[in-house]
């Protein structure tokens, strides 16, 4: 499958909209995403164009996908940074200046391949371009041993760190990061 991987154009907001939205219907997307298809099948179109413009340019997040030769998007990865003092999605302190990983989702027809690991490889390029920025982090749930076995293959590796999810705090995240040599 010939694909290519670039960062999202602002006015593609239709496409970004259309494959979170199938993201989330995915059978895993409870325990891989903190938003729900009901919250985001609900979003104005002023969100999603947003959402867009905010991912396409700058230095503060950078939204990547991979787009099939037929023009069909294959997956997507976001990378956000992340700044000391602040505190990251999960609500936890952010202790230096880092890029977090989030919002992976790869299409079935397209598991297994190089498309993960080029979303990859853009995300941490990108965010290893941005001045400051020591390590490219994620987190993944306890029971998504599917999303743990594909982040180590592409070569991150858990930190110790384990975070308590918010709405459920029996269940929790365990955080993985790819330093600079592993890129």
């Amino acid at each position: 499958m010939d694909f290519v991987v670039r960062a999202v154009e602002a006015g593609e907001w239709p496409a970004v909209k259309e494959l979170r939205l199938e993201a989330l219907r995915d059978e895993v997307a409870s325990i891989a995403f903190l938003e729900t298809y009901e919250q985001a099948v609900g979003r104005s179109d002023a969100f999603w164009r947003e959402r867009a413009a905010g991912a396409s340019h700058g230095t503060a997040a950078r939204q990547f996908v991979a787009v099939a030769d037929s023009g069909r998007w294959l997956g997507t990865a976001v990378a956000l940074v992340e700044e000391p003092g602040t505190t990251d999605f999960l609500g936890h302190p952010v202790e230096e200046r880092q890029v977090q990983i989030v919002g992976v989702y790869v299409r079935p027809e397209a598991r297994g391949g190089h498309v993960a690991p080029e979303l990859f490889a853009a995300a941490s390029a990108w965010a290893y371009a941005q001045d400051g920025i020591g390590r490219v982090r994620l987190h993944f749930h306890q029971d998504n041993a599917r999303a743990e076995g594909l982040y180590r293959k592409i070569g991150f590796v858990r930190t110790g760190r384990v975070v308590p999810l918010a709405g459920d705090p029996a269940k929790v995240e365990y955080e993985m990061v790819l330093d600079r040599a592993g890129r």
